[in-house]
């Protein structure tokens, strides 16, 4: 599991892959997204801009990711 400090309110759940090095770029980040792989809290997302919060839990190839 990966824990990611958030240092503001929210942060966009692409800008959360590329932060955590789980992609190289914000349009590979935008590509799996739109693919369906990435889940939120359990339920898979397509919203890019998505406002990734504390307490948020993010899956991706096998990864997840703890937002405190």
């Amino acid at each position: 599991m990966i824990k990611f400090k958030l240092e503001g309110e929210f942060i966009p759940l692409i800008a959360l892959l590329k932060a955590t090095s789980l992609v190289q770029s914000g349009g590979e980040a935008q590509s799996i997204v739109e693919e369906g792989l990435v889940k939120v809290n359990g339920a898979t997302e397509n919203r890019k801009r998505l406002k990734v919060r504390v307490g948020d839990k993010v899956e991706f190839m096998g990864k997840v990711i703890d937002v405190i």
